[in-house]
């Protein structure tokens, strides 16, 4: 089979755009398909969609020339204030907070916008050589022998050593090539939009747990704005959502509180329904998955892109190492390592966010006050806090080494 690439990437959200940036710079030729329009997504307005990146991912987007295009357009995330609370009552006594002082590292980690980090991975994809496609979606996918072939809406044929499925929860590689998924939703829908307000946020995050679901305010830059992502049963979220701006803000003040002072909507609004999606397999024959189409978290700790990124990071260095030695990069024992790398520490993470998204999304006084101790517990024990710590910021574990700000 004459290849156009060794790599065929779809999916060209973010995780796929990162993957072939890696690629390309140790001289893979990578072609990524993207269903959505490119230019236009590059180019769009403020929304308030944003990501928490890890301190970890930021080194990853460093080495492979994205961060430096972000240019002062991130907002460092100095403090993480969680805590335990209903509706209009205020938070309880027992909290957590994790300060970036108690970390060499310096901030815990950083917000940017979903179309700014777009524009970035833009310009790094035509700077490295990647071939983008956009919008064409693929219609079908084979594999036969030592290649694999994609057809696209349009009838052209992509043909590569390896496919990648960086297509979401939904997947479409995963499914054609026959990867079935393990989940169940939670009967929850997430609101997301951004908002103006009074006071600075000091580049605090905040998390705060509510029976029907956590709402986490994530500061943006300039002090002045935030993202939240405000968890509601699905019934609830689908009546706010239903709301005029005015009462959308009426529904979510006594939820927010007033330690910003007022607040005003300054975005559009998202809902997105939650669940917990882990696919069978991270691997086919001559087929990887990365980022939600391997597994779709609960977004409760701001950690799918960063699982995501992690998953880049270990698919790079094994497909770049396996490229020098020689070997079929497509070959079933060389995607088996990124599996055996990924498949363990991505599904204990998934899973233990759907745990604590079930201990706290409950009003049983038990479950609550059990809770509150173990958040004062962690939050007197500065030892099991950094611990904490470390792990948000993806510096625990076999951590890939573009994830440790090195070269493959």
């Amino acid at each position: 089979m004459e290849k156009d690439a060794d790599i065929v990437i779809v999916g060209g959200g973010l995780n796929g755009p990162a993957l072939g940036v890696a690629l390309a710079r140790a001289g893979l030729r990578v072609i990524v398909v993207d269903a959505r329009p490119a230019q236009a997504r590059a180019e769009a307005g403020f929304d308030g969609r944003a990501y928490a990146l890890a301190v970890a991912s930021k080194r990853l987007l460093e080495v492979i020339g994205v961060w430096p295009r972000l240019g002062g357009c991130v907002q460092p995330i100095l403090q993480i204030k969680a805590s335990d609370g209903v509706a209009g009552q205020g938070p309880a006594p027992f909290f957590l907070t994790f300060d970036h002082a108690e970390m060499e590292e310096g901030p815990m980690g950083f917000m940017a916008e979903d179309r700014l980090l777009y524009a970035a991975f833009l310009g790094a994809m035509a700077d490295s050589g990647v071939t983008l496609i956009s919008g064409e979606t693929v219609v079908s996918q084979s594999v036969a022998g030592a290649g694999v072939e994609v057809v696209l809406g349009s009838g052209r044929v992509v043909r590569g050593s390896v496919l990648v499925g960086c297509d979401g929860r939904a997947s479409g590689v995963a499914a054609r090539a026959g990867i079935g998924r393990t989940g169940w939703g939670y009967g929850q829908t997430a609101l997301v939009t951004a908002i103006a307000h009074e006071r600075d946020h000091q580049g605090i995050a905040q998390q705060f747990f509510m029976p029907s679901g956590p709402l986490a305010i994530l500061p943006l830059v300039g002090g002045h704005h935030s993202s939240i992502v405000w968890s509601e049963t699905d019934a609830q979220a689908a009546a706010i959502q239903a709301l005029g701006d005015e009462e959308y803000l009426e529904a979510l003040r006594p939820r927010f509180g007033d330690f910003l002072g007022e607040i005003t909507l300054a975005g559009d609004r998202f809902t997105y329904p939650l669940s917990l999606t882990l696919a069978n397999s991270f691997v086919a024959p001559r087929v990887a998955l990365v980022g939600d189409a391997a597994h779709g978290v609960h977004p409760i700790a701001g950690q799918g892109l960063n699982l995501g990124l992690r998953d880049v990071g270990a698919l790079a260095e094994v497909l770049i190492e396996a490229s020098r030695r020689g070997e079929d990069i497509g070959a079933a024992d060389v995607l088996e390592r990124y599996q055996r790398w990924r498949r363990f520490d991505s599904t204990a993470m998934a899973l233990g966010m759907d745990g604590v998204n079930r201990l706290f999304s409950n009003d049983n006084p038990v479950l609550r006050l059990g809770r509150d101790l173990g958040m004062g517990l962690v939050n007197a024990l500065p030892g099991l806090r950094r611990g904490f710590m470390r792990q948000a910021a993806g510096l625990s574990g076999e951590v890939p080494r573009l994830l440790r700000g090195m070269e493959v």
